[in-house]
């Protein structure tokens, strides 16, 4: 249940990101936009699953030097790479440029998917919490 709407999560973050900055697009039918969406949200996640821990391992001198700052240059090129992998495949969704399109954009997908994150509590941060506040068995 909860990869469902971890993905639900990033396919409204997509679809925020195409009504907020003009150089994210998708097109097609309303019914075609949501397949897109939900379609593209797979993708940049498992890009992101797949590249991100390589991309940090071997740059991790650039994050070091940059104290963080080229994650929003790395995010933005998997946003890209994302777009262009879904024109591949025929998807509708199209990033138009790096600067600032793909960057900001990325920026903008992972401060609103963390935000909705927060209000949306994990099943496993339930059952944390009613551990942490259950009281010991003494026997």
């Amino acid at each position: 249940m909860g990869l469902i709407v971890r993905l639900a999560v990033s396919a409204f973050s997509l679809w925020l990101s195409t009504l907020l900055l003009k150089g994210i697009t998708v097109e097609g039918t309303v019914g075609r936009k949501v397949l897109t969406l939900v379609l593209v949200a797979a993708l940049f996640g498992i890009i992101n699953a797949v590249l991100r821990p390589i991309i940090k391992a071997i740059g991790c001198w650039a994050y070091l030097l940059t104290l963080g700052l080229i994650s929003l240059v790395v995010n933005g090129a998997l946003l890209m790479l994302t777009s262009y992998l879904a024109g591949k495949i025929d998807l509708g969704f199209h990033v138009d440029k790096f600067w600032p399109t793909a960057v900001l954009g990325a920026l903008f997908i992972g401060v609103v998917s963390w935000v909705i994150n927060l209000v949306i509590p994990d099943r496993k941060d339930k059952s944390r919490k009613q551990e942490r506040y259950q009281r010991p068995q003494y026997r």
